[in-house]
């Protein structure tokens, strides 16, 4: 983990600025699904159009900040990423750029993202934003991800408020709907990221960082991945019971789910690092798949 007081020294400036390394700093992929659930979070608030404020500047705001937060974790994981096969040819390990130009990039981002909300928004948009920022950044990288195996769980709340996100940068008030969004999103944190964790146990347990495949093995792990998976089909039926969507979208989540469900098992059972690989990268397709059939399910209503 990289000392929150030490920075490379001021001979770096001499490097000049790689743009690219910075970019990559931001996680982009991580953040477009970020921004994408947003987007349908600030959509399902209306029913017509969102005010363009609110969708343009709202979740490009949201998208700054989500990015700072990614190049934060970056700076504070840099000597644990460099230790790690997967991610030892990030910036900060390769050298790319130094460590001061990371925090600068991070802070900036952050700031102006927060400035955005907070002034061409609203306040709640913003507070809750940076709340979600610092429990990523700080409370989940900083503490949570060595303190204790069940990190992710109690870490993924931060990254399950961006549909709440959205539908307070509409309607300035958090609302029921949008914390059934954020309640799917934080029921597939845990096998989204287990899949992972099994995949790559052996890097973990070499930088001491107590994901549940290393510190209660690999079969236990995969159990409570075939519960959540079962836990997250119930919560993915909320948003029809509740009249928030209709039939497209019941249809459209239930052959995810079972998809879902189906690779969950089949790692349950199998004996295959492969399999892991396969249910964390569908994972990603799911939700955003899932998020996709809410807003297609929404206009749908809306034109009928």
């Amino acid at each position: 983990m990289a000392k929150l007081n030490t920075l490379n020294p001021p001979s770096s400036l001499n490097k000049g600025i790689n743009w690219r390394a910075l970019y990559k700093l931001t996680k982009p992929k991580v953040v477009a699904l970020i921004v994408l659930t947003a987007v349908v979070g600030a959509c399902l608030a209306t029913s017509g159009l969102p005010p363009w404020q609110a969708l343009l500047v709202g979740n490009l705001g949201i998208g700054l900040m989500a990015a700072g937060a990614a190049a934060f974790n970056h700076y504070i994981d840099s000597e644990a990423d460099a230790a790690m096969a997967r991610t030892h040819k990030r910036p900060l390990p390769t050298g790319a750029i130094a460590n001061w130009q990371a925090l600068l990039w991070a802070s900036l981002l952050s700031v102006v993202g927060f400035a955005m909300l907070y002034w061409w928004v609203n306040p709640l948009t913003a507070w809750l934003t940076a709340a979600s920022l610092v429990g990523y950044a700080v409370i989940y990288t900083l503490w949570l991800k060595r303190a204790t195996p069940q990190n992710i769980v109690i870490g993924g709340l931060a990254g399950a408020m961006p549909p709440l996100l959205g539908w307070t940068a509409v309607n300035n008030a958090i609302s029921a709907e949008p914390l059934l969004l954020v309640m799917l999103i934080f029921t597939w944190t845990p096998p989204h990221f287990w899949a992972l964790a099994i995949a790559r146990r052996e890097d973990y347990a070499k930088v001491n960082i107590p994901m549940l495949p290393v510190t209660h093995g690999v079969g236990f792990t995969k159990k409570l991945i075939v519960l959540y998976s079962l836990l997250l089909f119930a919560v993915a039926w909320l948003p029809f019971l509740v009249g928030m969507s209709g039939v497209l979208y019941l249809v459209l989540s239930c052959a995810l789910n079972l998809r879902f469900m189906h690779l969950a098992w089949r790692l349950y059972k199998g004996d295959n690092q492969r399999d892991a690989m396969r249910l964390f990268a569908f994972s990603i397709v799911y939700l955003m798949l899932l998020f996709v059939a809410l807003l297609a399910d929404h206009w749908l209503f809306a034109l009928l």
